[in-house]
């Protein structure tokens, strides 16, 4: 009986989401093809995102709400991938590695500004999105087209200065990994090619963790103090952490957008930590321990919500609408329940 109660305890984000998945997939009476195909597309065009979570949190790091910052840089390269008129393979490939160079930066500066907040690393990760972000909307509603050239003209406002609240893919990387491999099984429609890349990076956070590095980082994400006694740099290693999490969030949102096809230039990346971390802790993990199965589980739960929630509250209420208040609340919810259920531990351990 002890041994239940301890498994319902640790399982009971993703036992909760499960019976409600179930729920509003009976309640919306979705077909099971319809939502087969969503949820498969879905794996694809999210997971890199949410695994780019899972080594700041082995590193004692927390959820870090500061992948928003290699989110922007993603978007950023796009606009410039679109610009240029690059097209394709080699159109995602440039935008990764700019990307991936801006992230090294930001996650960098971030890295230094968490070290700072030891035991506040959270919340200062949440405060320092939002300073990003307001950097990054003066950047691109007024340094685009006037200090920063931009050449192509139907995207910028019609002063000629700052982008437009759209950026059109199409024509350029939109689809670009989707179309290199697609597999049909009945209607539904799977694009091997980003299920592949995000193997390979489950591989490669496996592989880290039976390296040095990983282990340093393990270490420092159980107990500080014994790893600096060990001879671990803790500060650096955590910085290190940081920046690995932040380049793999900005190559994450270039999959994710070239899905999407469109860019929304000062939103897209304002709700990719959060949904994120939601999905994360949906499937299990927690403030201290995450595993890349957590990530899998929690894309698949928490995405089938999104799905059935709109047409389960247009059952129930006659409003669509619900549904889709419904996920914002959830979103947020399901945070705040991990982090009660984290501090409620930490106070039962303490005593």
């Amino acid at each position: 009986m002890e041994k239940l109660k301890k498994i319902l305890i640790s399982y009971a984000v993703p036992i909760a989401f499960s019976i409600l998945c179930v729920s509003g997939v009976l309640v919306a009476q979705i077909p099971p093809i319809f939502l087969a195909s969503e949820i498969v597309r879905r794996l694809s065009r999210n997971t890199f995102l949410v695994l780019s979570l899972i080594i700041p949190i082995i590193g004692g790091l927390g959820l870090n709400f500061g992948i928003v910052l290699g989110a922007m840089a993603g978007q950023a390269a796009l606009f410039f991938v679109v610009d240029w008129k690059i097209k394709g393979l080699v159109g995602i490939l440039v935008a990764c590695l700019m990307a991936s160079a801006m992230s090294i930066v930001l996650g960098w500066l971030a890295g230094l500004t968490l070290n700072r907040a030891k035991g506040r690393e959270m919340i200062t990760s949440m405060i320092l999105g939002f300073f990003a972000n307001g950097i990054y909307q003066l950047i691109f509603l007024f340094f685009i087209g006037s200090l920063i050239p931009f050449g192509t003209k139907q995207f910028l406002l019609p002063e000629g200065v700052g982008l437009r609240n759209t950026v059109d893919l199409y024509g350029t990387v939109a689809s670009a990994l989707n179309n290199v491999w697609m597999v049909r099984i009945g209607t539904v429609r799977v694009f091997v090619l980003p299920l592949l890349i995000v193997v390979g990076l489950c591989l490669f956070i496996t592989f880290l963790f039976k390296t040095k590095l990983g282990q340093d980082i393990r270490a420092v994400g159980q107990d500080m103090h014994i790893a600096e006694v060990a001879g671990i740099n803790v500060n650096k290693v955590r910085i290190i952490a940081i920046i690995m999490s932040t380049v793999l969030a900005a190559i994450g949102q270039v999959i994710y957008l070239q899905d999407i096809g469109t860019i929304n230039t000062y939103n897209s990346h304002e709700q990719i930590g959060l949904f994120s971390i939601a999905a994360l802790l949906v499937g299990g993990a927690t403030t201290r321990k995450a595993t890349i199965w957590n990530a899998i589980l929690g894309v698949v739960l928490f995405h089938t919500l999104f799905v059935v929630a709109p047409s389960a509250g247009n059952k129930l209420f006659g409003q669509p609408q619900v549904g889709e208040f419904f996920r914002e609340f959830l979103a947020y919810a399901v945070i705040a329940f991990a982090l009660a259920m984290h501090g409620w531990r930490a106070k039962k351990i303490l005593m």
